[in-house]
């Protein structure tokens, strides 16, 4: 199989990082401006509310992430990554502008949508491109996307709230408007020829035609079947972690007796945590080391959660945060990197859709877990002892995933792969 052309290679990259970068900007706004949308005089919204919110949008992403799961093996992946960035610009648009609760609520389930398809369509994409020995890494800098759009937004709010309208952050998000023609020219409309076969082995006891056929029917094939679910079940816990931190992060510092600037400041920490973090991870991980560094990235989100139950010296609150970005937000981006090299081509993005959106349930539980957790406890430490419990299910779900086996590749498909798009 022909090496992949290294421009391609990093201009998909580059590609996969500014659609994520918008991914990571919509998923922590809502957290960002939390504490002003409750402050809000016209607006009249309860604390309870913030976690609905989180959770409308959220309820929105498996349908997204399913919808479009075989449309991208089947028909390439340009054509619904630049449909999902217009349709997310269109709907912060609204957000952005919406007069009342009810009207923001729906354009946030919208939204929703468009992001759901997102991270699962950009992951497959990038494996497909990235040089076979460096798929997690690339995977895992493509992702670091999310995260920097955490960073970003962190930013955004600490410099602006409380001064101006919570909302003026969500107009911001007419901006990908920009990208669409940008990536309906440099994304590839077909597959390259040597992104054939997943870097490890299809299992012997799946069936040629299972392979060759693709479909939802051969995600579940023998030798697969326990894989997918283990991968559902990290996804959804690691997933309750992210949208519970993104969401909650901030408002359980106001909680805990920091004023909003440290808390935004702890925002900024998380994500730049998880951007590091992914990055070092990923280079470990593509020396033969992913279940090992799912494992302790699992372990790391329990481990700085517990310790931000206490206060501390500022350095070390920040040290933390920084650590609870890297187990959760790196948990996540470690997971997809795997599924995407667990499989082939011709499920690479059904599976990462089935997976991710399946996952996505933990991104409508987290913020409501959250929720419910901050309501019936007083203790200001109760919300960060709650994201214990699913770090560590996280990690007994990683541990049981089944290695590969040995066997023999599938020959390489056509260097013209899927069928080039109207």
């Amino acid at each position: 199989m022909s090496a992949p052309n290294r421009r391609t290679s990093l201009l998909v990259l580059l590609i996969g990082v500014l659609v994520l970068f918008i991914d990571g900007y919509d998923l922590f706004v809502l957290g960002t401006v939390g504490p002003s949308l409750i402050s809000d005089p016209h607006w009249h919204i309860a604390p309870s509310t913030i976690g609905t919110l989180g959770s409308l949008t959220a309820l929105g992403m498996p349908i997204g992430a399913i919808a479009t799961a075989r449309l991208g093996d089947a028909r390439g992946r340009r054509l619904p990554i630049t449909l999902c960035l217009a349709w997310i610009s269109l709907c912060m648009l609204v957000s952005g502008l919406a007069p009342d609760l009810g009207v923001f609520g729906l354009s946030r389930f919208l939204t929703g949508i468009g992001i759901g398809a997102l991270s699962p369509l950009v992951t497959a994409l990038v494996v497909d491109w990235a040089p076979p020995r460096r798929r997690t890494l690339f995977v895992g800098v493509a992702l670091s996307g999310i995260a920097l759009g955490g960073v970003v937004v962190a930013c955004i709010g600490r410099a602006i709230l409380p001064g101006v309208h919570f909302q003026t952050l969500f107009l911001v998000g007419i901006v990908p408007l920009l990208l669409v023609p940008l990536c309906w020219k440099a994304i590839p409309a077909h597959r390259p020829a040597y992104a054939a076969a997943p870097d490890t082995a299809t299992p012997a006891s799946a069936s040629g035609a299972a392979v060759a056929d693709g479909g939802w029917a051969a995600l579940f094939a023998p030798g697969r079947r326990l894989a997918v679910v283990l991968f559902c079940l990290a996804a959804l816990l690691g997933l309750v972690l992210v949208y519970g931190a993104s969401t909650w992060l901030p408002t359980l510092m106001i909680k805990a007796g920091y004023d909003l600037s440290s808390a935004l400041e702890f925002t900024i920490a998380f994500n730049g945590g998880a951007i590091v973090g992914t990055l070092v991870v990923a280079v470990f991980a593509d020396r033969g080391h992913l279940k090992s560094a799912a494992l302790g990235l699992f372990a790391s989100a329990a481990v700085a959660m517990l310790v931000l139950t206490r206060h501390h010296g500022h350095g070390l609150i920040l040290a933390m945060s920084a650590l609870a970005g890297i187990g959760t937000l790196g948990t996540q981006n470690l997971i997809n990197a795997w599924v995407g090299r667990y499989f082939g081509p011709e499920l690479r993005g059904t599976a990462l859709g089935f997976v991710i959106g399946i996952g996505r349930i933990g991104s409508i539980l987290g913020p409501s877990y959250l929720t419910y957790v901050t309501t019936v406890s007083a203790s200001p430490s109760a919300g960060f002892y709650a994201f214990v419990a699913p770090a560590l299910l996280g990690a007994l779900a990683v541990a049981f995933i089944p290695t590969r086996r040995a066997a023999a590749r599938p020959s390489p498909e056509p260097a013209a792969g899927v069928p080039a798009e109207a």
